[in-house]
């Protein structure tokens, strides 16, 4: 019995032997193997063989792209605006003994590396064109982390800027400035308007008042020409005269009878004698 307890005791013992010492890699990972705690070699994808006891399977890498979410921070700008930026990487790892050992944490690395490369393109920029340029903070963003990060044999494949946006302080500013911009321009347009009408008016006014002017010398010359051509027509002949300024007097009066404000119209008794005495005076 002694014996054969110590048959299976072996058997056991090489089939434990043989399992640790063969290793399957599946594909999309590799596998840092150390030898007495040194690093030693990394498996491939696929069937590996190593010493048992001795060699030992330390790490567990995948060569599959890694999504790395850079949390949301709050970032100064060159004109002390503050903005609420996050971003994301895509990073391949092409080097896995190169990642484990020349850094403590990677992801924890990277996150941080991006975040102190981004605060410091930022905070070059302005709050507007911060906001507007994506796609030279993008660029800036992976030139300055992709050769870091190649120490640690990992490749970043791209990084994009999620969300950049005024902090919640800084929107209610913006909304304020906007708002108060908006009723500037109304004022102002109002003010232009009222403005143009002024001088419209005035415009219309003068325009009137010149026509006007222009009208009343129209008229006195026309006046006067009628008068000259009068008094040479009737020479010393005082009936013609009488009869013209006849016309024009009940002319006026018909429209002093015909007004609203009219009550009572006299007419002289002797009108031809009140007209002798009109001509007379002038």
């Amino acid at each position: 019995m002694d014996g054969l307890a110590v048959v299976i005791a072996l058997a056991i013992l090489v089939i434990v032997t043989l399992f640790k010492g063969v290793r399957t890699v599946p594909q999309g990972y590799k596998h840092i193997v150390q030898r007495l705690g040194k690093y030693h070699v990394t498996l491939n994808p696929g069937l590996n063989f190593i010493i048992p006891y001795i060699d030992d399977v330390s790490y567990k890498l995948t060569t599959k792209d890694i999504v790395l979410d850079i949390p949301s921070q709050e970032v100064i700008t060159e004109d002390n605006a503050v903005i609420i930026a996050n971003a994301v990487a895509y990073i391949n790892i092409v080097a896995p003994e190169k990642a484990v050992y020349g850094v403590e944490n990677y992801t924890f690395a990277i996150q941080n590396l991006v975040q102190t490369a981004l605060r410091s393109i930022i905070g070059e920029m302005a709050l507007d064109s911060a906001l507007s340029s994506r796609d030279q903070i993008k660029a800036k963003l992976k030139a300055a982390i992709s050769e870091d990060i190649a120490d640690w044999g990992i490749t970043l494949k791209t990084v994009e800027i999620q969300d950049i946006n005024p902090s919640q302080t800084m929107q209610a500013a913006m909304e304020e400035q906007a708002a108060a911009e908006r009723q500037r321009r109304a004022a102002v347009t109002k003010a232009e308007g009222e403005k143009q009408a002024a001088i419209l008016e005035a415009d219309g006014r003068l325009e009137a008042s010149r026509r006007d002017a222009q009208a009343q010398v129209v008229l006195a010359k026309a006046s006067g020409a009628a008068i000259s051509l009068i008094s040479e027509a009737v020479g010393s002949e005082e009936l013609p005269v009488l009869y013209l300024l006849g016309e024009k007097y009940t002319d006026a009066l018909l429209q002093l009878s015909s007004s609203d404000n009219a009550k009572t119209v006299v007419l002289p008794a002797d009108l031809p004698q009140a007209l002798r005495g009109i001509l007379n005076k002038v």
